[in-house]
């Protein structure tokens, strides 16, 4: 049974590598909890990848963002660097590749995804988000 009530939750983490594993079982759990099933192996790995982004290619701390509202399921990644993400190649021209799949996979299985600038407590940054749609 999907919720029709809107909710929110913000994890803010350290940069730090471990961080992006206590988002994923975070998210799982979330997800568990408000019984979005269906949804939790896509969102774990746009999640992943996400927050492995706003880890590896920042210096500051990061947030993973997750909402839910009128059937829609947004997963994103705040991080303090305001530079834009690199443009996601296509799944094809990316797989073979060691780095830089990231984006691509994110355009790949989510149903729209895109960035903003976005200034958080003072700092300066960038969120970056995905939308998977609950059929």
């Amino acid at each position: 049974m999907l919720e029709n009530d809107p909710w929110e939750y913000s994890l803010y983490i350290p940069n730090d590598p471990r961080a992006v594993t206590i988002c994923r079982r975070t998210l799982r759990l979330i997800l568990t909890m408000h019984g979005l099933i269906g949804l939790v192996d896509t969102a774990e790995l746009l999640a992943t990848e996400l927050v492995s982004n706003a880890v590896r290619h920042t210096k500051g701390p990061a947030a993973l963002r997750v909402r839910w509202a009128a059937g829609v399921l947004r997963v994103g990644a705040w991080d303090a660097s305001p530079e834009p993400p690199e443009p996601p190649g296509s799944l094809e021209q990316v797989t073979e590749l060691e780095e830089g799949r990231g984006l691509a996979l994110v355009r790949a299985c989510s149903d729209l995804w895109g960035w903003q600038p976005l200034a958080r407590g003072g700092n300066r940054g960038k969120y970056v988000w995905c939308d998977l749609v609950a059929v």
